[in-house]
């Protein structure tokens, strides 16, 4: 198994709307590095779900993979903001994974995070980091996972 950290804005899709919806597919990804992770992802996998661009952002909860890899279906749709007129339909660009809740976590804040002597080498904190989708050690999920139940 796999363990990953996926970001969004909670005034978008926060881990509450994960919640109430009980599975949604990941869309809007447009960053190959970030689509290429969601490709490596498999079902049973377990995420960090990451509130973003929030004050402050930090960590909401933990989901898991229910539906790997499938072309996003916003990547053909006009009216959407993810709409990429380039991506072929016989050869889709874009993919979506499918996330359900799994346990709320205690709010982590992001300098709660920085703070941890585990997150020390984690990707989330690197300097420049901007990616929305990124793989974890394990270590690094455990301890997020054990300083937020």
């Amino acid at each position: 198994m796999a363990h990953w950290l996926m970001k969004s804005e909670p005034d978008v899709f926060s881990y509450d709307d994960l919640v109430a919806v009980r599975r949604e597919g990941w869309d809007g990804v447009r960053n190959y590095q970030a689509r290429n992770f969601m490709r490596e992802m498999k079902k049973g996998d377990l995420v960090i779900f990451y509130h973003s661009n929030a004050t402050p952002p930090g960590v909401a909860g933990v989901a898991k993979i229910v539906k790997e890899a499938e072309p996003d279906p916003t990547q053909f749709d006009p009216s959407s903001k993810y709409f990429d007129p380039k991506s072929p339909p016989e050869d889709p660009r874009w993919d979506w994974v499918t996330l359900g809740p799994k346990k709320r976590l205690k709010f982590l804040p992001l300098d709660d995070l920085r703070a941890m002597p585990e997150l020390v080498d984690c990707r989330l904190l690197a300097r420049g980091n901007r990616l929305s989708v990124m793989p974890l050690t394990e270590a690094e999920f455990d301890a997020i996972v054990a300083a937020g139940s």
